[in-house]
């Protein structure tokens, strides 16, 4: 099968396994710490600490962008080092933003709220429905597949989800592209652009860029507005 066959085959399996049986909230977790402790190990620059198909180092330019930042030395950590044995969790159903977050941005900046929630569900639910030359194809479970890892990646955990659909989803060479481009923009190579989903129109792979970008958006307001409302209580 090619790349796309494979992943369209991959889709309406899972669909299928979730109508047949739903996986425990035990197994859910595990998955979900799985996902999260491998996320680590995707490694800026374009290298994977666990074997993939090729490697970008010979992509990677050096870009500096210390002219459009104050700090210099300001830029992605990962939410915890490598080798911990408990890495922290952010629960969302403990504070979303639906529920918390959305409340409190409008209350500090009246108005702000609306905006970003409106851009957040058009940009979440950007589709042509289709997959490359394939129409009329519900593309829900890969876009919240790539919604949630860059979620994960963050540490924040949705509990009514499955984590094994993202290892089902997103090959390693997607993940790497994910992590670059959500944490390390000035990395990205068109060679790692081109590199993944080879079959997948530009828009299409556009509209992955612009969901990657949202979800790292909403992450990082989640943990401030947490913040804020500890800090308020």
């Amino acid at each position: 099968l090619s790349e796309l066959e494979a992943l369209m085959e991959r889709m309406k399996r899972l669909q299928e396994d979730k109508e047949d049986e739903e996986a425990s909230q035990e197994e859910m977790a595990t998955r979900f710490e799985k996902e999260k402790k491998e996320s680590l190990l995707v490694i800026s620059g374009g290298t994977c600490a666990f074997p993939v198909p090729f490697s970008f180092d010979d992509e990677i330019v050096s870009t500096d962008v210390s002219r459009y930042i104050e700090d210099p030395g300001f830029g992605y950590k990962d939410f915890a080092r490598r080798g911990e044995d408990h890495l922290p969790t952010f629960r969302a159903q403990d504070y979303t933003w639906e529920n918390h977050g959305f409340s409190l941005v409008n209350r500090l900046y009246s108005d702000i709220g609306h905006l970003l929630d409106e851009k957040f569900r058009m940009v979440y639910n950007l589709t042509y429905n289709t997959m490359a030359t394939h129409e009329d194809v519900d593309t829900t479970t890969l876009r919240r597949a790539l919604f949630n890892y860059v979620h994960c990646m963050y540490g924040i955990r949705y509990d009514d989800y499955d984590y094994g659909e993202v290892n089902q989803l997103l090959e390693r060479s997607l993940k790497v592209y994910i992590k670059t481009v959500t944490c390390y923009p000035e990395r990205t190579t068109k060679r790692m652009y081109d590199s993944y989903w080879r079959q997948f129109k530009h828009s299409e792979k556009v509209h992955v860029n612009l969901l990657l970008m949202e979800a790292r958006m909403q992450a990082e307001l989640l943990y401030a507005l947490r913040a804020i409302t500890r800090h308020l209580t």
